[in-house]
């Protein structure tokens, strides 16, 4: 799904304020928290910067519990 800048400065700014409902093209969003209206919003910014060709960054976390 394509996402508009619109819609990222509305999870902005919902996130800013602390308001959980947004309304935008005619539609009416309700989050449950907010830590899916953040998780949203990082769906939103990965999925812009893929579009405008920004390389995918992943990160490989190594954990031990003995000494190596």
């Amino acid at each position: 799904m394509s996402y508009t800048l619109a819609q990222r400065d509305a999870l902005r700014s919902a996130i800013a304020s602390g308001v959980l409902r947004l309304s935008y093209d005619g539609r009416n969003v309700e989050y449950r928290s907010m830590a899916e209206l953040k998780a949203a919003l990082n769906e939103v910014e990965a999925a812009l910067a893929r579009d405008n060709g920004a390389p995918v960054t992943r990160q490989i976390k190594i954990y031990a519990d003995k000494d190596l």
